[in-house]
């Protein structure tokens, strides 16, 4: 069985390019400036629409049982936590 290799669309050169002009720098993934600009965009646009209080509200444990499960969970996250005292 033969493996193919991907090919290249893009067909200008390195050389095609112009020699004065440097590409510019694109940060992607983890902690990328783009993502962070979508990220506070929706933030934002959430707290200027929402009614945080009544999703507070909803967000807490339904009973004693789920907010000690959730406290238990908690626990368990921070065992695994590398920070000091916490």
């Amino acid at each position: 069985m033969t493996q193919q290799t991907p090919t290249d669309t893009n067909t200008s050169s390195p050389r095609d390019k112009d020699p004065g002009s440097t590409p510019k720098p694109r940060q992607i993934g983890e902690g990328s400036y783009e993502g962070t600009r979508d990220y506070q965009k929706g933030v934002d646009t959430y707290l200027a629409n929402a009614d945080v209080a009544s999703d507070a509200l909803a967000a807490r444990p339904a009973d004693d049982a789920e907010a000690a499960e959730l406290k238990q969970a908690e626990q368990e996250g921070l065992s695994h936590s590398k920070a000091k005292g916490q």
